[in-house]
């Protein structure tokens, strides 16, 4: 997905997300993407990349802006990480093998490539073999 891009309609499951930032975006954008990827089911999300910790916080200010900024219910909260000194290989092993929410059975693993240029056969290959 290209940074500004509209985002796609997804059935809303609890989901992990691996956001790949190959590319920056604006603050605004990220905002709408992480305020989606709630809407969409995300419980746990990990970045990766450009910026990876402004994905971090970016999440978490929604989730808890999701909430008033009270108290979040267990079932709701988003775990969230950020990876910036490790392979992209290695964020995957951890999707697959570490991501787990305390609550809620997480049914989908999606990757969120944010680049200039689509690269989605390679990313699923390292996917497959983490």
């Amino acid at each position: 997905m290209q940074p500004g891009a509209e985002l796609a309609q997804l059935e809303v499951q609890p989901s992990r997300f691996v956001v790949v930032a190959d590319a920056p975006c604006s603050p605004d954008w990220q905002e709408r993407v992480s305020r989606w990827l709630l809407d969409v089911g995300c419980l746990y999300m990990m970045a990766w990349g450009v910026e990876c910790s402004s994905w971090d916080d970016s999440v978490d200010h929604a989730n808890l802006e999701k909430f008033g900024f009270a108290e979040i219910p267990d079932d709701h909260f988003v775990m969230t990480t950020w990876h910036d000194r490790e392979p992209v290989t290695e964020v995957f092993w951890f999707a697959k093998h570490n991501a787990y929410h305390p609550t809620k059975m997480l049914e989908r693993t999606a990757i969120l490539h944010i680049a200039d240029r689509e690269n989605e056969h390679e990313l699923l290959r390292l996917f497959a073999e983490a």
